[in-house]
């Protein structure tokens, strides 16, 4: 299964890898899973988060 994931995120694309890196990110920082906005987050959040709105413009960091 290992192989498997290692695979797919070989071939993730860059917005959605940045996506769930915020994403996985929100679910174990503790003052980012209260907050409604990203921008409210912590500042490891807040990075993750612009770095995911780069690449959805497809903007490189």
């Amino acid at each position: 299964m290992e192989r498997v994931e290692a695979a797919v995120r070989q071939t993730e694309i860059p917005m959605l890898r940045a996506y769930r890196l915020w994403f996985e990110h929100t679910r174990k920082c503790g003052h980012c899973k209260g907050v409604r906005k990203a921008q409210d987050g912590c500042t490891d959040g807040r990075e993750l988060w612009g770095e995911y709105r780069l690449a959805r413009i497809g903007g490189t960091s």
